[in-house]
């Protein structure tokens, strides 16, 4: 009997020491090395509903007429789309994820990267998964143990992993804080060694829970003991060093999500707890990796151990390389000091530094690709060596975060869809393992430029990064009343926050040319071992008479991906508006005098439009020092090429 079957035959754990203890038996083995997979990661709440056969595919080029009246008759209005974004759930569920895999599938993503679904403060509006009340518990909104069972089960049949967002370093906005006889929110930070005394659990309705009910309060029942959390208030959650246990960033409550104190000697079993939460939704649902959220905030120490006992448990259910991918915000340094620190314990962090701004920077063609591959040398950047590797590092173009740079999708401001090719590209043929953002295949960008100033906090706040692809009409209605047990109410007031500024359209379009690109180069990507395993050279080029060298932003760029005796040469225009060719040095001992380099891939072809046929053989020539190079001419706005010595 299976462990998912046994598990589900009861009924939701009320206590940590009830959860059964997992078998070794049949579990879905971890891949030969996670540098041949490629993510995509998507918010539950705001990729699907699995109702987009009751809904129409949006026109992008009648945007108006999915922008209904409300009921009252009054007209479209910005204001509302804005507020439904910000703060509705939008109706997303597991069922609508497992009904998209095949389009996934198709996409070529090997591995999804779920966000949180675990069961959220029916009162509150925590779309996004992260304020969690019940760590043994589907959040009901998205679905039930038995779907996300189902769920992992489907992408697996169709050889597709799935990763699970967890988090164990706060729980959801569970109580509140007794100070002076009052309920206080979020109390001024009390550093270390002070912590507030009191606490107030908060019920299923925001009133005082006396005896927790399922809906109060936290569980499984071991956190309901207050010296589980740190109680030391909100605080600057950049505040302090790193390397100090005891920083204000790694004490704070995250605004009203409560920190939990997983510090030894402290009289609590939290980590043990969390850790026990974990095990139990890997047993059940045979999931593959967790992405660890907020992981800078919790002390190098707390974070080995979990992740070490993590490991531990997927290997003795035959899961060899459990994935665990780290957030660290705060960029290079804190992202390289985890690496370093935990070791062996952590596959990989993810990207979202300095290292994501440099690849937006060089695919829109504004800045030096230098500021991009340098993060791959040692000598040259603080993440270089973990980079380098390929395996520690996933590689982010777009995320629902943004903790670095504006908070607006690569493709707001792309002079073309295919901008976000060359981009992804990028992700796909250089060292690291590639994360999709949800949409990025569809060229999310928020509504058009006029509409911009209706919108509050445009470019600063994370709803313009979170469209929901499947298109709803109305946002769930708030709080309670939106609860499937409670009817499922809509908040007919409010417009879905659509895609690209909408209500009532989806976009989930596999015929849009951006969806064919990716799939295309994800197909390449597959087929050539070098695109993933092999080493990494930025190559000189040379155009117009120019000597060899590696030039600016706005000209072609090319690099090799080099494994035994094949080269794969990657060449991308980084101009977005006019066509760009150049010379392209490439090893003179793999490619000798009459040989040739054939066309792979090409992003003309893959779209349908005159180009680079593959197939089409270039001569690998010699200039007068005798380094050898090929010509690469007339690569379209944004295009790709990617020519391989043994295709």
């Amino acid at each position: 009997m299976s462990n998912a079957v046994r598990i589900l035959a009861t009924p939701r754990p009320g206590r940590v020491a009830d959860v059964p203890r997992a078998l070794a038996n049949g579990a879905y083995p971890s891949p030969a090395d996670w540098r041949n997979e490629v993510l995509y990661f998507l918010l539950p709440d705001r990729f699907s509903d699995g109702q987009e056969h009751t809904r129409e595919l949006l026109d992008r080029d009648d945007r108006a007429a999915a922008r209904p009246a409300a009921p009252s008759g009054e007209p479209w209005r910005w204001d509302r789309w804005a507020r439904s974004g910000a703060d509705r759930w939008q109706g997303g569920t597991i069922a609508g994820i497992t009904g998209r895999l095949d389009y996934l599938r198709d996409l070529g993503v090997t591995a999804i990267w779920v966000g949180p679904v675990f069961k959220q403060r029916g009162h509150l509006d925590t779309y996004h998964g992260y304020g969690i009340q019940d760590f043994l518990e589907v959040d009901p909104r998205f679905g039930t143990r038995e779907e996300l069972v189902a769920m992992v089960a489907a992408a697996h049949a169709r050889e597709m992993r799935v990763i699970l967002d967890v988090i164990f370093n706060h729980s959801g906005a569970n109580f509140d804080y007794a100070v002076g006889g009052n309920r206080v929110r979020t109390p001024a930070y009390r550093p270390w060694p002070g912590f507030y005394a009191d606490i107030a659990w908060r019920g299923g309705d925001d009133t005082l829970a006396a005896t927790p009910g399922p809906d109060d309060a936290a569980w499984p029942a071991e956190l309901q003991d207050s010296a589980i959390y740190t109680r030391a208030g909100m605080g600057d959650l950049g505040g302090g060093s790193i390397e100090d246990e005891h920083a204000e960033h790694k004490r704070s409550d995250f605004f009203d999500l409560r920190d939990f104190n997983l510090e030894r000697g402290a009289g609590t079993d939290a980590l043990r707890v969390l850790v026990e939460c974990y095990k139990y939704w890997i047993a059940l649902t045979d999931c593959d990796g967790f992405r660890i959220d907020t992981l800078k905030h919790v002390s190098f120490e707390q974070g080995r151990n979990f992740c070490g006992a993590i490991k531990e448990f997927a290997n003795r259910l035959g899961k060899s390389d459990f994935f665990l991918v780290g957030e660290v915000a705060g960029g290079d340094t804190n992202q390289d000091r985890y690496l370093d620190v935990l070791g062996m314990n952590l596959n990989a962090a993810l990207d979202i530094g300095e290292m994501r701004l440099a690849l937006t920077g060089v695919a829109r063609g504004l800045v030096h690709p230098a500021a991009y591959f340098d993060g791959f040398d040692p000598g040259k950047a603080v993440m270089g060596s973990h980079r380098n590797l390929g395996a520690h590092h996933v590689s982010v173009l777009d995320d629902h975060d943004h903790v670095f740079g504006a908070k607006l999708r690569f493709a707001t401001s792309a002079p073309s869809p295919l901008q976000a090719g060359a981009a992804i590209a990028l992700q796909l043929f250089t060292l690291g393992i590639p994360c999709v953002y949800y949409g990025t295949e569809q060229a999310l960008a928020g509504p058009e430029p006029a509409a911009h100033h209706y919108l509050p906090g445009w470019g600063g706040s994370d709803r313009y990064l979170r469209e929901a692809m499947f298109g709803p009409r109305h946002p769930r209605a708030s709080g309670r009343a939106g609860l499937p047990a409670n009817g499922g109410a809509l908040d007919e007031s409010l417009p879905g926050f659509g895609p690209f500024g909408t209500a009532g359209r989806h976009c989930f379009d596999p015929e849009f040319p951006l969806f064919r690109l990716i799939a295309a180069m994800n197909e390449t990507r597959r087929r050539y071992v070098p695109l993933r395993l092999g080493r990494q050279y930025l190559r000189p080029t040379s155009f117009l008479g120019r000597p060899f060298a590696q030039h600016g932003a706005g000209e072609l760029l090319a690099w090799s991906r080099i494994l035994d005796d094949e080269e794969l040469v990657c060449a991308v225009n980084t101009h977005g508006l006019a066509a760009r060719g150049a010379a392209v040095l490439v090893d003179g001992g793999l490619n000798p005098p009459g040989s040739e380099m054939t066309v792979a891939r090409s992003s003309s072809a893959a779209i349908g439009q005159p180009g680079h046929a593959p197939g089409t053989r270039l001569p690998v020539q010699r200039d007068a020092a005798g380094r050898a190079f090929v010509h690469v001419a007339d690569v379209p706005p944004s295009g790709v090429v990617v020519l391989a010595n043994h295709p």
